[in-house]
């Protein structure tokens, strides 16, 4: 097995404060809330820096999986207490990890603090409030036929997971699904993407100082370190990144029979119809070209139907230059490409079309313009996988059906997207389309709600995570059923089984 994320495909999601679920948040829920933060203020981490700096991977694990055996991170009061460790340590190192993130990507910290900080700061902040509510038990009515009997459905933690993120948003997708493990009381290790150097290393220094060292490590390192991971036996391993490692992950899982998630990609569409010509093309400008188009729900490509291209044609080029200036290589709040190999790679897609904007670039800056290409075949390499950089080819399409056929011809993506203000094009669309999300007049945005699922579907993944659907994925729904033996009353159910029984079993059944 090999390992290399240097060009994987990852998970975006923007940073929208929205801590609310289902609107304005429950007033009979804020005494959780306290009561959480009271409880963290009770317990004292086990917090050694040095503990596990010196292990090797197997010594690490076989380290966490005494702290999983222990249940060192079931209580509610230790589940509380990590995540307010974890809020101190996103709070008193915000300028460490802005400036980690413009050394890797060159993201802005307006960017930064939109796409990465904020979206932790938030889950973390979501986990807080209904931590107490998530961990409660759900009791069910037990049928009549098996009175007097209780029963119950509770959450338990799944024991020592395994979070590798990726490099494009080398803060949220890592430290995301991290905030959920922990909430759901599990005892985690860390494996940050080598490709953004500068965000591993600062992780690697920060989560040892904060979080308790028999429920958390991190393990940095390449290819590797990353193999050596995957030979271990965990009971989850989440992952987010490309299509091509997601299967050596999800290989290697299937030999220890060791459930996964895998947040991956794949070639996201946008059908534009109609709408407000100006706004569209913003909107699509902004999904496409932040952080230099190296977002995994970004609009990888758009099927304009009728004169949509020409309109787009028209109004994308203002947009870009509304957002960037006339020269966005001077822009601060434009991103850089990663590394030469994915330089090279969006390079040699210039040639699959005809320019209507940008195509400029500079090797030794990574720098490569926001671009917009026509007149795409769709046979053509930039048609064939993930774009992954800020290229956006438009394709010609005569009707919503050839689109939604053109769709459907190729694996399901992570999202999609349609721009159209008719409310019965939605409901096909929604009906005909199948993706991980949907996005209606606004491309990306559905990512960064708490109280939205996000995750693929067939080839762009398999689970979700945010809220509480993070907790559930790190987490197993557990039935128990209590009966007492002092009266036998299954007695009937005991063979052998005459008329009489017979008879009673299909009444009371």
């Amino acid at each position: 097995m090999t390992y290399d994320d240097a060009t994987s495909e990852s998970t975006f999601a923007s940073g929208l404060e929205t801590p609310e679920r289902d609107g304005a948040l429950p007033t009979e829920l804020t005494p959780i809330h306290e009561e959480t933060e009271a409880a963290a203020e009770e317990v004292r981490l086990d917090v050694v820096p040095e503990a596990t700096k010196h292990l090797d991977v197997v010594e690490t694990v076989a380290h966490l999986r005494t702290g999983a055996r222990e249940r060192v991170a079931v209580p509610r009061k230790f589940r509380a207490a990590q995540l307010k460790a974890f809020e101190r340590m996103m709070s008193r190192h915000e300028a460490d990890f802005l400036a980690a993130l413009a050394q890797d990507l060159g993201k802005s910290a307006v960017e930064a603090q939109l796409t990465e900080l904020a979206m932790v700061r938030n889950e973390i902040k979501h986990a807080q409030l209904y931590l107490t509510e998530w961990m409660a038990a759900k009791h069910e009515r037990m049928p009549i036929a098996f009175q007097p009997a209780v029963g119950k459905v509770e959450p338990q933690p799944l024991g020592l997971v395994l979070v590798m993120g990726p490099w494009n948003y080398p803060i949220n997708n890592l430290l995301i699904p991290v905030v959920s493990a922990i909430a759901a009381g599990n005892c985690v290790v860390i494996k940050p993407s080598e490709n953004a150097p500068a965000v591993s290393a600062l992780i690697e220094r920060l989560v040892p100082q904060f979080l308790d060292h028999r429920a958390v490590a991190v393990v940095a390192g390449g290819a590797d370190v990353a193999q050596e991971l995957l030979e271990q036996k965990w009971d989850h391993i989440f992952f987010t990144g490309s299509q091509r490692i997601g299967r050596l992950v999800y290989k290697a899982a299937a030999e220890q029979m060791t459930p996964v998630t895998l947040e991956l990609g794949g070639k996201c569409p946008a059908v534009v119809v109609d709408g407000n010509w100006p706004a569209v093309a913003r909107r699509l400008a902004f999904g496409k070209f932040t952080n230099a188009g190296q977002t995994c729900v970004a609009p990888d490509y758009v099927l304009a139907v009728g004169k949509a291209a020409d309109e787009l044609e028209k109004h994308l080029p203002k947009a870009i230059a509304d957002f960037y200036g006339k020269n966005p290589a001077a822009s601060k709040d434009y991103g850089r490409i990663v590394n030469d190999a994915s330089m090279d790679r969006l390079v040699g897609y210039l040639k699959d079309g005809e320019r209507v904007t940008g195509g400029e670039f500079d090797r030794e800056k990574r720098y490569f313009a926001p671009t917009v290409l026509k007149n795409v075949d769709p046979s053509s390499p930039v048609m064939q996988e993930e774009i992954f950089g800020p290229i956006l080819p438009i394709i010609r399409v005569a009707n919503v059906d050839e689109a939604i056929d053109f769709i459907a011809s190729r694996p399901d993506p992570l999202a999609a997207y349609l721009f159209s203000e008719r409310p019965r094009l939605h409901t096909i669309f929604e009906d005909y389309v199948r993706a991980g999300g949907i996005g209606i007049g606004v491309a990306v945005l559905h990512v960064g709600l708490t109280n939205l699922p996000f995750g693929g579907v067939g080839a762009s993944g398999i689970g979700n995570y945010h809220g509480k659907f993070g907790f559930d994925t790190f987490s197993q729904m557990r039935p128990t059923m209590a009966k007492t033996t002092v009266v036998d009353t299954l007695r009937a159910a005991y063979p052998p089984y005459g008329w009489a029984k017979s008879n009673l079993m299909h009444r009371i059944l």
